[in-house]
């Protein structure tokens, strides 16, 4: 039995969970041994997510809404746990990102984070947050959940050829992750571009950057920055940059000439291991 804590649910949206959990918990007459047998999931588990010792996944909280029939609170607070996972310094562009209607962005080094696997993000976030890792993969694949709303923003992504050669995480990781970008080819509001080696000198050589774009508010400029990121509204500075995208765009390969390199790399440099078929 883990030892009952108090918590303050102002704390955080993660302690808020838990004690939401608790009260709900014994309200239904249920002991945590008793919720994890309905859960599939050990008493010990319920005792760490109500002491905010450990994140709940998504899975958990929609089991959870239908076990104490709660009518979604848990499935929709999950979201907010979820986010408060991230960096503090990269929380603001997170909530940006999510009501933004248009992104556009450039990528030099690193797959664009809503279009990364699982596995890819795992790969990629152990060098800076092992300790953490369950939880920021997790708050990665939510910032995804944006893609798949009923009004998803249209993304817009050009990577770099070194994209898809960095190996990260291994081949099977990078063939799956390959094959996920694939997967968008024929997304309708999803365009990746692959601005080739043969491009030489462009607008993007001083990294990857980010344009958001909104119904009703100004427009955002972001680059990441070692430890950080940078968010701006400077007209000049969109204007700017908004140039330099477009000159991305024009050098980038076409869709359909970037899925043939895609596939051509994932065939030719990761092999042909597991993974879906890929036409």
């Amino acid at each position: 039995m883990v030892n009952i804590r108090n918590l303050d649910p102002s704390a955080s949206p993660l302690d808020y969970y838990g004690s939401e959990l608790r009260r709900l918990r014994e309200e239904a007459g249920l002991g945590q041994a008793q919720l994890g047998s309905i859960l599939y999931c050990t008493a010990s588990l319920v005792g760490q997510i109500e002491t905010a010792k450990k994140v709940p996944t998504r899975q958990f909280s929609e089991r959870l809404d239908a076990a104490l029939m709660t009518g979604g609170v848990f499935t929709r607070l999950v979201g907010l746990v979820l986010k408060s996972q991230l960096p503090t310094w990269f929380q603001a562009y997170a909530e940006m990102e999510g009501k933004a209607t248009y992104i556009s962005t450039y990528q030099s080094q690193l797959v664009y984070g809503l279009l990364q696997t699982p596995a890819y993000a795992r790969a990629v976030l152990s060098v800076e947050s092992p300790a953490r890792l369950d939880e920021m993969v997790a708050a990665r694949m939510e910032r995804q959940r944006i893609l798949e709303r009923e009004h998803p923003p249209v993304l817009c992504v050009v990577l770099d050829e070194a994209v898809l050669y960095r190996e990260i995480g291994g081949v099977e990781v990078m063939r799956k992750q390959l094959a996920h970008l694939l997967g968008f080819r024929d997304h309708p509001w999803v365009q990746v571009q692959v601005l080739p080696f043969a491009a030489g000198q462009h607008s993007g050589l001083l990294g990857s950057f980010t344009l958001l774009r909104f119904d009703d508010d100004p427009d955002l400029f972001y680059v990441p920055v070692y430890g950080g990121g940078h968010m701006a509204a400077d007209p000049q500075v969109i204007r700017a940059r908004s140039v330099s995208y477009a000159r991305l765009q024009a050098t980038a390969l076409s869709r359909e000439d970037s899925a043939a390199l895609i596939k051509r790399v994932m065939e030719d440099r990761y092999g042909h291991q597991s993974g879906p078929a890929v036409a």
